[in-house]
């Protein structure tokens, strides 16, 4: 056995903390020794549109599919989700010390144990009903096969560092050393060999091709049609060339014809070459959808005016966005996209889990363009200009986990990458030790962020993350071709974790009753339209909401019910947060449209929670006071839990350290539907149907 030594620690130390300097341009002096190509791939500056010739290939499987014998619910039942997953086959995971397969991550989803790198073991509380693996399709699976030394790969020198890298033996502190140059210099070296003509393209292809063969067999051996459902799926990830994050997981509807390679930056940088090749995949039978995520790491990139080429948006590109992207990815580990207090200084909310850098860098990422209700607002005005609606898009979360399974509780986050944010100090929730918080302080002192007299690690932003998100749906049967025609309708919201139920209905002669009849979903579909739907106006009507969250019984109580209004007028959007419906009954103020303070509280010596303040269920049959008949508007609900102690607290707690005093001490987790468009009677913003 290795036992730990000072000088051991400081060593792993600076190894954790290279790779995050390579790879997130923090210092470029740390890359100066690469080339100019490689070095403008690493700080995000690489200007190339296209590595490789798109793959036209088709992989045609023969399916056996077991068949749901279940009867199908009219009134559609809550299924929880994550459509986010890492697994060794993305090349940072498998840097990162990642072994989960994709077989192992469907076990994790179906409540198996499985192992984390840094030795523990992680599993879910209780199974998720639906998952899909989405590894990075930008070198699918070349890093575990360059780690292989008996693989043709292996004897390419590139492959060098990557040998042997994830045995056993080789993956305690020392080994981050190697962890961190292969982390900042593989994949942009590779792509520079591939540039020039220097290394077999077919040969790394055909490695892609297999992973992406096994995810997809590992996606059909675990679907159990009516019990738990998974789908072929894969991430794209762009970025501008300023390091703005453009990603994308690619979700498909069926496995028997896909793509044999899918699509990546390597084969376009523009989020429009994806789209375009997913309507020619669409015109040959091959149904996919693209969601995107952490827009708020975009530096204002992910919801523009105008397309790649900077033109203004127009109604084709509008058509194309919706066509392909539905849904957005409002909240996961890496922060949540919903709002921004800069943008929304009417919401006391706003500032939940922020996560205010670029993708992967301490580089500050712009709010503005960053965030999803601000995107929805655009949407409206590019439609009351006649270029149609690119962000009419329903809401989901998930995990980005980097580890086959993600962290969904907030006494139990492990974070998400692996060896390199797998414990509390490491990620800086406790201080850092004697040793190393010197050490760091002497060689790179921006590397240590002093709080309350004490060093905590800062390497990477990780402090900000959170333990987010769930994607759900509401879906007759938990079937492939079920849930994802949800997905497509955007019957779908997203929780930060919990599994918090939401419904969410808008009619034109809902009565007040309805909240009491036992009859009620059916009677909201039958006179009205659900979560991510359309709702047309009528001159002599006033729309009421059906508005509705159940608490998940294995977390906090719900404190307060809400409602965001988002409106154009006169070329301007505009927003509005109503509580509508209040914990223990008390009464919104019809004036602020809040509820009266509910007395929550959490103990701050075990974080425990006061008892009898928040409630199991929340609905109300709302209407707007403000209602404008001739106004444009989106509504969606979001419902927030008591207080409770954020994963940073937990962390300090078990350490018996003292929580910082920068970081939030508890939050509210949360809850958001998909938004319904009121759409004026007028019609004078009608926008395309996708």
């Amino acid at each position: 056995m290795t036992h730990s030594t000072p000088m051991m620690s400081v060593l792993g130390f600076l190894a954790v903390v290279m790779p995050m300097l390579v790879s997130c341009g923090v210092d470029l002096d740390a890359i100066s020794s690469v080339s100019t190509d490689e070095k403008s791939s690493l700080t995000g500056k690489d200007t190339s549109n296209q590595v490789l010739e798109t793959d036209s290939g088709v992989l045609e499987r023969e399916v056996n599919l077991p068949i749901s014998t279940s009867v199908g619910n009219p009134d559609r039942n809550a299924y929880f989700g994550d459509l986010h997953v890492h697994t060794e086959y993305s090349f940072d995971a498998y840097a990162f010390g990642s072994l989960a397969t994709p077989r192992d991550a469907y076990r994790y989803a179906l409540g198996e144990a499985i192992p984390h790198p840094s030795g523990f073991s992680i599993q879910l509380d209780r199974p998720l009903d639906f998952y899909a693996v989405t590894d990075h399709a930008m070198f699918l699976g070349v890093a575990r096969e360059a780690a292989d030394t008996s693989s043709v790969l292996s004897r390419e020198p590139i492959s060098d560092p990557m040998h042997d890298m994830n045995v056993p033996e080789n993956r305690g502190v020392l080994s981050l050393l190697a962890r961190s140059q292969a982390f900042g210099q593989f994949a942009p070296a590779m792509v520079q060999l591939i540039t020039d003509g220097e290394i077999d393209t077919e040969m790394v292809m055909d490695i892609t091709r297999s992973a992406w063969e096994d995810s997809v067999d590992a996606a059909d051996e675990a679907y159990r049609p009516g019990e738990f459902t998974t789908f072929p799926a894969y991430e794209y990830t762009s970025s501008t060339t300023t390091r703005g994050n453009l990603h994308r997981n690619v979700i498909f509807k069926r496995s028997d014809k896909l793509p044999a390679v899918p699509f990546s930056r390597l084969n376009s940088r523009s989020p429009e070459g994806l789209w375009d090749w997913m309507d020619q995949l669409r015109d040959q039978g091959m149904e996919s959808l693209a969601i995107p995520h952490n827009s708020n790491g975009s530096n204002g990139q992910m919801f523009k005016l105008v397309d790649w080429a900077e033109n203004p948006v127009d109604v084709r590109y509008s058509d194309q966005r919706l066509r392909n992207e539905p849904l957005v990815e409002v909240t996961q580990i890496k922060g949540t996209s919903e709002t921004h207090p800069l943008l929304s200084d009417n919401d006391e909310w706003a500032g939940f889990e922020i996560m205010d850098y670029r993708v992967a860098s301490k580089l500050p990422s712009e709010a503005n363009g960053s965030y999803v209700r601000q995107a929805l607002r655009a949407g409206l005005e590019l439609a009351s200009k006649g270029a149609g609606n690119p962000y009419k898009f329903g809401l989901i979360g998930s995990t980005d986990t980097h580890v086959g399974g993600g962290a969904l509780r907030e006494e139990k986050f492990f974070s998400k990458a692996g060896l390199m944010d797998g414990t509390a100090e490491s990620r800086g929730s406790v201080p850092a030790s004697f040793v190393i918080g010197t050490a760091a302080k002497w060689l790179v002192p921006d590397l240590v962020k002093e709080v309350d007299g004490k060093a905590y690690m800062a390497a990477n932003v990780f402090e900000y993350w959170g333990a987010s998100g769930v994607a759900a749906v509401w879906a007759e049967d938990n079937t492939r071709e079920s849930i994802y025609e949800a997905f497509r309708r955007k019957e779908t919201f997203a929780t930060s974790g919990p599994r918090i139920r939401m419904r969410f209905f808008a009619g034109l002669d809902y009565s007040p009753d309805l909240v009491n009849d036992p009859m009620a979903v059916s009677k909201a579909y039958a006179g009205g339209v659900a979560m991510g739907g359309d709702l047309e106006g009528d001159p002599a009507a006033t729309p009421a909401f059906l508005v509705w969250a159940m608490a998940d019984d294995s977390s906090a109580p719900l404190q307060r019910l809400q409602v965001i209004k988002g409106w154009e007028q006169g070329g301007k959007t505009h927003e509005q947060i109503f509580d509508v419906a209040c914990a223990g009954g008390a009464e919104v103020d019809p004036s602020t449209h809040r509820c009266p303070d509910n007395g929550a509280e959490v103990y701050a010596e075990d974080c425990s929670l006061k008892e009898g303040t928040g409630a199991a269920e929340l609905k109300v049959v709302w209407e707007d006071p403000q209602f404008d008949v001739n106004q444009e508007a989106f509504y969606y609900s979001r419902a927030l839990e008591d207080p409770s102690c954020r994963w940073s607290t937990w962390d300090a707690l078990r350490a018996g350290a003292a929580p910082r005093s920068d970081l939030p001490r508890t939050i509210q987790e949360r809850a958001w539907s998909s938004p319904i468009w009121y759409r004026s009677p007028d019609g004078k913003s009608k926008t395309p149907e996708a």
